[in-house]
């Protein structure tokens, strides 16, 4: 029983890491005084998240590295390191949340630091959802027919975020090009919200991909 509200617990945290994190991609939509919140929120989430997942960190150096175990791994520790990078380089260009530690990195690397960090954090973060789905999926009673329409919607969806993701120039931010992003503020909430859900599911789209690919013959690793 205290194993079943765990994980239920842990689900709600990842629930709500997942929908902060589509909020503070929205920086148009949100501010910037709710924007810095919710990087706070998120961070104590990430926190929270890794100690509740303690006994997956105790596992890394026991029993056999497939391909699948040895790729999430991979993602999780770049995903994590990328997050508290994010955080960092946020507080130091902080003026609402903890202007007392404006200024602690030199503003223009932190600032260019920041956008670069946010959008791996975001792409690491669906690679991250990707791997767990094809466990998720099986665990869902779902006939033929409805798997299908499930996974044409989600085919659609990605193939959209995948168009916008190159046609908004986000790479310039990934590689540290521009440390400024450019927001169109005439653009509908839900719009905003719909284009970075779309970019999340193109990139969950490829982790579900490798982890089918991989086939591990063991149950999946859950962290």
């Amino acid at each position: 029983m205290r194993s079943v509200k765990l994980n239920t617990f842990k689900k709600i945290i990842d629930t709500l890491m997942t929908i902060i994190l589509l909020c503070l991609m929205a920086y148009q939509v949100t501010g910037e005084a709710l924007h810095e919140w919710l990087g706070i929120s998120m961070t104590v989430l990430v926190i929270l998240h890794n100690f509740l997942n303690f006994k997956w960190y105790a596992t890394l150096f026991k029993g056999k590295h497939n391909a699948y175990r040895i790729v999430t791994v991979v993602f999780n520790i770049l995903l994590f390191v990328s997050i508290i990078l994010t955080a960092i380089c946020g507080m130091a260009i902080s003026t609402h949340t903890l202007p007392f530690l404006y200024g602690i990195l030199p503003i223009s690397f932190a600032r260019r630091f920041h956008l670069a960090m946010s959008f791996w954090s975001f792409i690491l973060m669906g690679f991250h959802l990707g791997l767990h789905i094809p466990a998720l999926f099986s665990a869902f009673k779902l006939n033929v027919r409805i798997k299908k329409v499930i996974i044409a919607i989600f085919i659609c969806i990605s193939a959209f975020g995948f168009w916008y993701f190159i046609n908004s120039k986000i790479t310039d931010y990934i590689f540290f090009k521009t440390p400024f992003a450019f927001f169109d503020y005439n653009k509908s909430n839900l719009l905003v919200f719909f284009e970075n859900f779309s970019i999340l599911i193109f990139f969950a789209s490829m982790g579900t991909t490798i982890a089918i690919l991989l086939k591990p013959r063991k149950k999946h690793l859950s962290d």
